[in-house]
C-alpha cells in the first residue's frame, strides 16, 4: 500500500493507556485522519466513535448496547491496542460485521525482564536497602554493612514456571543465565508431558519443589484461583511466588494468609483481582509495612520499547484490514 493519505478515519479511545509522551504516533497522521482521546469514560464512547471506521482501544468497553448504537454505525474495525479482548463484545461485533483484532508477543522481554525485578527485589532487597541508607540507617551502624534482611543467591534454585509460552521461554532462558534449574507444571489435575526441555512435571510436584514459581497463563474459568490454601500448604516454606500474568490465578487472601502463616516466604505480584484498586485493597493494604510483598501496577508490559511496539502492530494491523487482509483477527 502506498503511503498517500487514506480517507480511513481512526479514533484513539484511551491513549493515556500505552503513552507517557515517549511513543511516535507520527505513521498514524500520516496516513490517516486521526483524532487522540487520552481516555474516553462509558458515557462518553459511543459518541466518540461517530463518523470513524476504527476504534483503537486498549481498555474502553466496547459491549453489545454500543456497538449497536447509531453513532457505531461507520464502524469496520476494531483495533484492540492489547492481547486481551475482553473489553469487547466479540460476538456483538461479529453480528454486527465488525472486524476485531489484537496484538500479541510485543510485551515479552519487558515482561520478562520484570519478572526478575520482582525476583531480585525479593532475593537481594535492593530497594529496602537503598531507603535505608537515606534513612541514615548505614551511618549509625555499629558494623561496616547492614544486615537487616535476608537476602539469598538464585544460583541453584529451582524455578517452576507454570505457564510456558513466549514470557514463560523467555523467563526460562534468563533463568538459566542466574545458574537456576528450571521446571515446567503440567496441567493441574493431569500427568505431565514426558520429555522436552525444561523438565515437565505434575502440578503438586512443581509446587513441592519450586524455591520460585513464576505464574505466565491466561486467566480462564479452569485457572481462576489456581493457587489458593491448599496450594500454598504444598510449597516449601522458603518459597517465593511471582505473578506477571492475572490477578485472578491467585486467591488473594490465601496468599495474605500464607505469608502471615509463614507457609510461603514471600510473594511479587503485578496483577490484581481488580485494577486500579479500591482504596484499601486487600494486597495493596497487606503490603504496607511488610517486606515479603511487592506489588507494581500493572507496569511489567511498560517498557518504551514494548508500548511503541505495541503501536506499531496496531499501525501494522489497521493497515492489513485496508488492504482486505486478515492481519491478526479475532472476528
Amino acid at each position: 500500500m502506498s503511503d498517500s493519505k487514506s480517507s480511513l478515519r481512526v479514533v484513539f479511545l484511551d491513549a493515556q493507556t500505552f503513552d507517557r509522551g515517549d511513543v511516535a504516533f507520527a505513521r498514524f497522521e500520516k496516513r490517516w485522519s486521526c483524532t487522540f482521546h487520552r481516555l474516553s469514560l462509558k458515557p462518553e464512547t459511543a459518541g466518540r466513535l461517530a463518523g470513524f471506521q476504527v476504534a483503537i482501544s486498549n481498555k474502553v468497553l466496547l459491549d453489545a448496547e454500543i456497538l449497536s448504537r447509531p453513532e457505531a454505525q461507520d464502524l469496520k474495525l476494531i483495533a484492540v491496542a492489547a492481547t486481551g479482548t475482553n473489553n469487547v463484545d466479540l460476538e456483538a461485533a461479529k453480528k454486527r460485521g465488525l472486524a476485531v483484532c489484537n496484538v500479541k508477543g510485543y510485551s515479552t522481554p519487558s515482561v520478562a525482564q520484570h519478572t526478575f525485578a520482582l525476583l531480585l527485589e525479593l532475593a537481594t532487597h535492593v530497594g529496602r536497602f537503598s531507603e535505608d541508607i537515606k534513612d541514615g540507617a548505614w551511618e549509625k551502624s555499629p558494623i561496616f554493612t547492614l544486615l537487616t534482611y535476608p537476602c539469598v543467591e538464585l544460583a541453584g534454585k529451582t524455578l517452576g514456571l507454570i505457564g510456558f509460552g513466549d514470557i514463560g521461554k523467555q523467563v526460562a532462558r534468563i533463568a538459566e543465565g542466574f545458574g537456576m534449574k528450571v521446571i515446567v507444571a503440567g496441567r493441574k489435575g493431569e500427568a505431565p508431558k514426558s520429555g522436552g526441555t525444561p523438565t515437565r512435571v505434575a502440578f503438586d510436584d512443581l509446587l513441592k519443589n519450586a524455591d520460585v514459581i513464576s505464574l505466565h497463563c491466561p486467566l480462564t474459568p479452569d485457572t481462576k484461583n489456581l493457587l489458593g490454601s491448599r496450594e500454598f500448604k504444598l510449597m516449601k516454606r522458603s518459597a517465593l511466588l511471582l505473578n506477571v500474568s492475572r490477578g485472578g490465578l491467585v486467591d488473594e487472601t490465601a496468599l495474605i494468609a500464607a505469608l502471615d502463616e509463614k507457609l510461603i516466604a514471600g510473594a511479587g505480584f503485578d496483577v490484581l483481582t481488580q485494577e486500579p484498586p479500591p482504596p484499601e485493597h486487600l494486597l495493596v493494604k497487606a503490603a504496607r509495612g511488610r517486606d515479603n510483598l511487592i506489588i507494581t501496577p500493572h507496569s511489567a508490559w511498560a517498557a518504551v520499547e514494548s508500548r511503541q511496539r505495541l503501536l506499531d502492530e496496531v499501525f501494522e494491523n489497521i493497515s492489513a484490514f485496508e488492504a482486505g487482509q486478515t492481519r491478526n483477527r479475532i472476528v
